[in-house]
């Protein structure tokens, strides 16, 4: 079914957008143990799509990304870093193939891949005028997802993969303070595995990321874990 907005919006862009660039966010959040991602779905759609949208003529491609997330979600603040640059032939043209040819989103379309994590209690996802509803889905458990979103998701996940020693992913995710037992169950949802315990904490340590902040209180016999957070000069370097 053809979403009405959509061809409404079609003629504002042909004038006032970049052609055939986008850009689409990967928003991860961590909330009670589950590590999700923020989806969108598209009215008279049933597949989720990624919170996108095109580049004004007058922005920057990172004001973009920060505006489109806002408006596609009501996000804001949010520190993205590009990860990626999608291009294949018909990605998003065969989605837009029932509306008629002169539709901007129907044309080719490279799209610039942002990621970003961040403290999911602080966000509450806000539908934009082209979508039913805008959740947090877990990141393993992704409904049906349209052009090569999916595809964008687990590019994203490597990349954050990647960086996960070698920065404070936890920064954004976790609250102030927290544990050693607290950041591990952090780094095993990211890596979906289970770790050593030992050889978690060992290197972890290794990093020089961390500050000891004390002792958890505990009214039980065993032994409080000690608190710590980030450590800000490190992060900002």
């Amino acid at each position: 079914m053809r979403n009405t907005d959509i061809e409404k919006a079609s003629e504002a862009l042909w004038k006032n957008a970049l052609p055939h660039l986008s850009v689409d966010c990967v928003v991860f959040g961590y909330h009670q143990g589950s590590f999700n991602v923020l989806l969108a779905k598209m009215k008279g759609d049933n597949g989720w799509i990624l919170p996108g949208g095109y580049i004004q003529k007058t922005e920057s491609i990172d004001d973009a990304a920060k505006r489109i997330l806002f408006e596609r979600s009501g996000a804001e603040k949010v520190f993205l870093e590009v990860f990626g640059v999608f291009g294949e032939p018909n990605r998003s043209q065969d989605y837009f193939v029932e509306y008629d040819d002169n539709l901007w989103h129907k044309m080719r379309f490279v799209t610039i891949g942002y990621y970003a994590v961040i403290d999911q209690s602080q966000v509450t996802p806000v539908p934009d005028m082209f979508s039913d509803a805008c959740e947090w889905m877990p990141v393993y458990e992704l409904p049906e997802m349209v052009m090569d979103h999916k595809q964008i998701i687990e590019k994203a996940l490597e990349k954050l993969r990647d960086q996960l020693y070698h920065k404070p992913i936890g920064y954004n995710l976790l609250p102030e303070i927290f544990t050693l037992p607290q950041l591990q169950a952090l780094y095993e949802k990211i890596m979906n595995q289970k770790f050593n315990r030992g050889n978690f904490y060992r290197k972890i340590m290794k990093e020089n990321i961390l500050i000891k902040q004390g002792e958890a209180k505990t009214g039980g016999a065993h032994k409080a874990p000690h608190l710590y957070k980030f450590d800000p000069a490190i992060y900002t370097k």
